[in-house]
């Protein structure tokens, strides 16, 4: 029997050993993550369409991107994010430079160089057509702000190099395109003329030698009126602007140095003329002009002379003009119209002739049309074609030819504002599961498949098959809810006001939806949203009411602008309502209370220091009325350094004024002083996060009780002179002074000071701690501080046995009047990177535990247990200690390149993350957002709840068929070998 028993064990070890091997990490690529590749909202486009080589389109965007796309699909050739204060002024392509060299002509490698340039006209860049590289980059010197303005030579010629012109901070460069730094020198002279506007009332013109640089002649003019808005050049010696009053049109000649001018009342030209706008679009010897809610086209004569031509709705958007077969030129003009986009090319010197004419189906709703770049091509029979780049409302990017969207990129969630998460559908009664294996000839081959992978014998295609029937059988997106909540939905807010769903299995769009209903109003033309809220989330006894969310928006820019809300469904994305609310939106107060129908109370206040109670129910009036006086809530003057606590006092009063608008008091108020503070981060916990534990049991066995309230704000000042740059200030000059204040009652509950160190600070606050991380100027180094905060109220519940029993005072009611006993644990780090964001994991009980998310400056996120920056870490950590899993003290934190949870991946831009408990205690979902996407499932403390989605069931059968049919085996051959010894 002992030999039976032996050789089970063997079988078993051998068997659990390939359960371990199984480690196949090429086929689990994609399987609990996802990212996504975005550019932005595109205000620049170049199109790169010669014969040789792949057509291409390259763009800038307000994500400050260049990017090359291809123009067959609208994949990313490659693309460059710059810095957060480096906008690009300016996109244009350049050819490379070519030589003739005994027999034939030699090209450089680099084929061509889009030029950018960038941060105001400071800096110019060189980057190489084909791959992205940079070749060259030059600072330019600036002395004031100014428009910015680049200009590339159209043609090159062999042998000789031709001047790239940067005009930004009133300076005019010329640079080399070679390497950015030589001013070239043509061997022609020529005149460059320059004109600019002293003090919007003096128009001067230069005349610069190109081979010097020397201004060879100037002249300037006074117009009385002034100048405002933009300036549109027309010709090579005339530009028209409008007059201080934006009601004239005036026409600047300044042919051979010579200024004049020539004014015309728009009057003139339409009847019930109101303020005009000059319009972007350059066009040949025409202006485009809004006035009235349309768009007029004036010709401008030889002498000056301005006469309309055309008319189109204010709703369309016009290209830069583009030169055609025989020398003539075209523009392009696009505007929305029902579900379709209609485009049309004309000549600009004759507009009735119409080059094309096309209507367009859309999908889904985009908006308006923004922005429109066109590209003609050589059709088979030697007309001319035509494609249109198409920037629409919602950002979205189009490319339309021959009366179809070729290819569309939903750029608008490269600009991702608010998030928040949303569960699936139930699966419905009679709506199948979905099928993993059809038969069992399928599930037999799956599973062989599975039992070759884990036996480290499967052949590339079969690890292929094997990725394949693990992402079916995974129904990771299916649109309905699954028993561990790992499918959800993350609701996106973007700066255009559009809402996207987003599955979290494939990162996929469910549906999406621009918030344009309320822009039918004329009280509210272009409403903005500024945040998302959770708003009906029905629970299993209300499961035949759909979730739903609010939006928050604003009509305008203002903080005073009126506000607008719209409700929408979750599971369909249709908008339920919307309305405008009368009054402006300062800040959103979601209640911990809800109404019969799962509606969450909300409290708007606005400018005025009212706040207002939605929903606007009888029912949520008398809910809220219940809890008057338990209301209370903060506001933060960040320029002023005051920190204010309110509270409710009675209802409105006035005409104006309904049943669900409520005046308010001021309880408390914290002034910071402004010669040695000031308040440059301020954050507080999670609402709805769920801690499964006030107590901690210290290493002596005593009771440790976690201080946990939701009334505790982290501020973080800094000195006045320390608030700019790092590395601005001495450290004698900068502090850094952290408190923790109860907004109750504006008691201030703990102070810390960092002498030496200033910002940026990024923090996260958690349960009863806070983590935070800044710069320490003397060190030289970035450090992340955590503070924790315990009871002391409590200290005779220190007992473990009472706690077991249920012999304390845990439930006795707290109350923010009363002054706490606290004390807190502090301890310092030194950490190697600078942060742009840090979160931390968030589970459904609040048992697993926790880590960090930081959010890196090279678009990483790093995942740091939370064990890592436990404040009672010491150098040589006693057994008991040890067995707590505290871990010996250093001086830095570590930085495990296997801790990455992007991989090698990036999240571009990052801005922000987001968690979300799944239903499995273990599993977390995380969301990152920047101009790229990520998303992914983290368990940081492994998937001790479940079994892994790849794990064998097969093996495991198999493996218990061989023990019983070992221990059988074994069983006969002991009882043969006992019975053969009795015969002897």
């Amino acid at each position: 029997m002992a030999m039976a028993i032996k050789a089970s064990l063997l079988l078993l070890v051998f068997l659990s050993s390939a359960i371990v091997s199984f480690s196949l990490y090429e086929d689990q690529v994609g399987l609990m993550d996802w990212h996504q590749r975005y550019i932005g909202k595109v205000k620049h486009a170049v199109f790169h369409t010669q014969k040789a080589g792949r057509k291409r389109v390259i763009v800038s965007t307000e994500e400050n991107v260049v990017a090359s796309l291809d123009l067959r699909h609208g994949e990313i050739f490659w693309r460059h994010v710059l810095g957060t204060n480096d906008a690009i002024d300016g996109v244009e392509i350049a050819l490379g430079k070519c030589r003739n060299h005994l027999h034939y002509m030699w090209c450089s490698a680099i084929s061509g160089y889009v030029i950018t340039l960038s941060s105001q006209g400071s800096t110019l860049r060189a980057w190489n057509l084909p791959d992205g590289q940079m070749v060259w980059e030059t600072s330019l010197h600036s002395a004031q702000i100014s428009k910015s303005l680049l200009s590339v030579p159209i043609n090159l010629k062999v042998d000789k190099d031709y001047p790239i012109l940067a005009f930004g901070g009133g300076y005019l460069h010329a640079v080399s395109a070679i390497d950015g730094e030589r001013v070239l020198q043509p061997p022609e002279s020529s005149i460059i003329y320059v004109l600019g506007f002293l003090h919007s009332s003096e128009a001067v013109v230069y005349q610069i030698d190109s081979k010097t640089g020397e201004v060879v002649a100037e002249k300037s003019m006074v117009f009385p009126d002034g100048f405002s808005g933009a300036v549109s050049s027309v010709s090579s010696d005339k530009i028209v602007v409008l007059d201080s009053t934006r009601s004239i049109l005036v026409t600047i000649g300044f042919l051979d140095g010579d200024i004049s001018f020539q004014k015309t009342p728009v009057s003139d030209l339409v009847e019930d003329s109101g303020n005009a706008e000059i319009l972007s679009p350059l066009l040949s010897n025409m202006v485009a002009v809004k006035v009235n809610r349309r768009t007029i086209f004036v010709r401008v004569g030889g002498e000056g002379k301005l006469e309309v031509v055309d008319s189109l709705s204010d709703e369309t958007a016009m290209s830069v003009s583009l030169p055609v077969a025989d020398d003539q030129v075209a523009f392009a003009s696009a505007h929305h119209e029902g579900s379709k986009i209609q485009l049309m090319v004309k000549l600009v010197d004759d507009l009735e002739t119409v080059l094309l004419r096309e209507s367009i189906e859309m999908d889904q709703h985009r908006g308006r049309v923004d922005k429109v770049f066109i590209n003609n091509y050589i059709k088979t029979d030697m007309s001319n074609g035509f494609r249109a780049l198409i920037v629409m409302e919602d950002h979205s990017l189009l490319l339309l030819q021959q009366g179809a969207i070729v290819w569309s990129r939903e750029e608008g969630l490269a600009s991702v504002t608010d998030v928040t998460t949303a569960e699936l559908p139930v699966e419905k009664d009679g709506v199948s599961v979905a099928k993993v294996e059809h038969t069992l000839v399928d599930w037999l081959k799956g599973h062989m498949l599975k039992l070759k992978g884990s036996l480290l014998l499967a052949s590339p295609e079969d690890v292929a098959a094997i990725q394949e029937m693990r992402m079916k059988s995974s129904g990771r997106s299916k649109l309905t809810r699954d028993h561990n909540g790992f499918r959800k939905l993350f609701i996106a807010l973007t700066r255009a006001g559009k809402l996207f769903a987003l599955h979290t299995g494939d990162g996929r769009i469910v549906w999406s939806m621009l918030l344009n209903s309320p822009s039918k109003s004329e009280a509210c033309e272009r409403p903005s949203g500024i945040s998302l809220y959770q708003w009906q989330v029905p629970h299993h006894h209300a499961m035949d009411e759909n979730p739903s969310v609010l939006v928050v928006g604003r009509c305008g820019s203002d903080s005073s602008a009126p506000g607008v809300l719209s409700f929408v469904d979750v599971y369909t994305g249709k908008e339920i309502s919307s309305s405008d609310i009368g009054h402006s939106v300062v800040r959103v107060m979601p209640l911990p209370f809800t109404d019969s129908t799962e509606q969450r109370l909300h409290l708007i206040a606005d400018t005025e220091g009212h706040v207002h109670l939605y929903p606007k129910t009888s029912e949520a009036l008398s809910i809220f009325q219940r809890e008057f006086q338990n209301v209370y809530w903060y506001t933060v003057e960040g320029d002023d350094g005051i920190i204010r606590g309110h509270g409710m006092k009675s209802s409105c009063a006035g005409e104006t004024a309904d049943e669900y608008c409520f005046t308010t008091k001021e309880l408390w108020t914290v002034v910071f002083p402004s010669e040695s503070e000031k308040i440059i981060s301020t954050l507080t916990r999670k609402p709805n996060e769920v801690v499964h534990t006030q107590a901690k049991v210290n290493t002596d066995q005593d009771l440790l009780y976690k201080y946990v309230s939701r009334n505790l704000l982290f501020v973080a000042t800094v000195s006045p002179k320390g608030a700019g740059e790092i590395g601005s200030v001495t450290p004698e000059e900068s502090a850094l002074v952290v408190y923790l204040i109860d907004t109750i009652t504006g008691r201030i509950l703990h102070r810390l000071s960092h002498q030496g160190c200033q910002g940026p600070v990024h923090a996260v606050f958690s349960e009863n701690w806070v983590v935070y991380h800044y710069f320490n100027l003397r060190a030289h180094k970035y450090e992340v501080t955590v503070v924790e905060i315990y009871d002391q109220s409590r200290a005779e519940n220190k007992n473990v046995w009472k706690l077991v029993l249920g012999k304390h005072n845990l439930t006795a009611p707290i109350s923010s009047y009363s002054r706490p006993e606290m004390f807190t644990k502090s301890q310092s780090y030194f950490f190697a990177q600078s942060v742009k964001t840090i979160a931390v994991t968030s589970t459904a009980k609040g048992i697993t535990s926790k880590q960090l998310l930081i959010g890196t400056i090279g678009d990483q996120i790093l995942a740091l247990d939370k064990r890592f920056v436990d404040p009672r870490r010491t150098l040589n950590p006693s057994q008991a200690e040890k067995e707590e899993g505290i871990i010996p003290l250093t001086d830095s934190l570590p930085i495990i390149p296997q801790s990455y949870i992007t991989h090698s991946l990036k999240v571009e831009g990052l801005r922000g993350i987001v968690t979300a408990p799944a239903k499995l205690e273990s599993t977390t979902h995380v969301f990152a957002y920047g101009v790229d996407l990520f998303y992914t499932r983290l368990a940081p403390s492994k998937t001790y709840d479940s079994l892994a989605d790849d794990f064998s069931y097969a093996l495991l059968l198999i493996t218990i068929v061989a023990l019983v049919a070992a221990i059988y085996i074994t069983w006969v051959i002991s009882e043969k070998k006992e019975l053969s010894e009795k015969w002897r």
